[in-house]
């Protein structure tokens, strides 16, 4: 068997949009290169007689159709036998993902995109402990005294869950501090990540993208009228944005941490020019739309910096 095949670890193939999926963008384009496409979901990885395996499908990807992929062909894989593994199912980073990158963290010859260690390494937004200083001011707590006290300095402050994903869970705490929500926030989560509210969300946060410890683009995500979510699964309207030389600067520092760090492709968010901590390893999202908005194809930065 050719290693001239690139597997895709995703979720279900008829629950992703095509519209601005990163993944099938990331896929399209190796097609174009010439390889074939292995697409399986992580429930099909299994360890047999200490050799990984994985059941999927081989998919033609075509844009111009309604159904956007063709599949022609099932097959069980020894994944040593692809030559780049992408892991791109959605987080949250729970156990189901944990075991995943422990079952494949220890190929000999496909690389896995982003390294399997790397993204047990990196916690989304614990990582960000590092940059704290570009940070809006930001304790991570399972103390509510502590919490309590935070609130108190800055009045207004946002409620995540640290292995939260997709402007899920967040909540905004305003005026008054709600020790009942707070409590059963921590009593399902544990320790969380409270940050000073940024009003200037409003006007959008900046998705900046990272490949290979470079900074290469960015848009912007504007919350629907009356929300403080900037996700696009949140009704949020990208557009184009451009860097001010601050945020080029915190981008070039923590892109070239992250590729001393192993992680091949992330994308990081600013508010208002502040790092808003999430520091996106799993399944980092956006390419699409921005050669939707800029006619920039960033796959092809991806693969380039592969060697693919």
């Amino acid at each position: 068997m050719t290693n001239k095949i690139i597997g895709i670890q995703g979720d279900k193939l008829d629950k992703i949009n095509i519209s601005s999926d990163t993944s099938i963008f990331l896929a399209h384009e190796a097609q174009k290169l010439g390889y074939k496409i292995f697409y399986y979901t992580p429930s099909n990885l299994s360890i047999i007689k200490n050799k990984t395996y994985a059941n999927g499908v081989f998919i033609k990807l075509n844009y111009e159709r309604k159904k956007f992929y063709n599949i022609y062909k099932r097959q069980k894989i020894d994944v040593e036998n692809l030559k780049f593994i992408l892991i791109r199912q959605d987080p949250p980073f729970n156990s189901e993902y944990l075991i995943t990158t422990l079952i494949l963290d220890d190929l000999k010859k496909a690389r896995v995109i982003n390294n399997p260690v790397a993204i047990r390494n990196v916690s989304e937004k614990l990582y960000s402990k590092k940059f704290i200083k570009y940070m809006p001011d930001t304790i991570f707590s399972n103390n509510i005294d502590e919490i309590k006290k935070f609130f108190n300095k800055n009045k207004n402050i946002i409620m995540k869950p640290i292995n939260g994903y997709g402007g899920n869970q967040i909540h905004l705490i305003k005026n008054k501090f709600n020790k009942k929500l707070i409590t059963n926030f921590l009593n399902k989560n544990g320790h969380s990540m409270f940050q000073k509210f940024l009003k200037n969300i409003s006007k959008g946060d900046k998705r900046v993208f990272i490949i290979n410890g470079k900074v290469c683009g960015a848009i912007s995500r504007v919350p629907k009228k009356g929300s403080y979510l900037s996700n696009m699964s949140k009704g949020a309207l990208p557009k184009l944005t451009s860097l001010t030389k601050k945020e080029i600067r915190i981008s070039k520092i923590i892109g070239k941490r992250l590729k001393k760090d192993n992680i091949y492709f992330a994308g990081i968010d600013f508010i208002d020019q502040h790092l808003n901590g999430d520091i996106n390893v799993t399944s980092p999202t956006g390419l699409k739309t921005y050669f939707d908005l800029s006619k920039i194809n960033l796959a092809k930065t991806f693969w380039k910096g592969l060697k693919a």
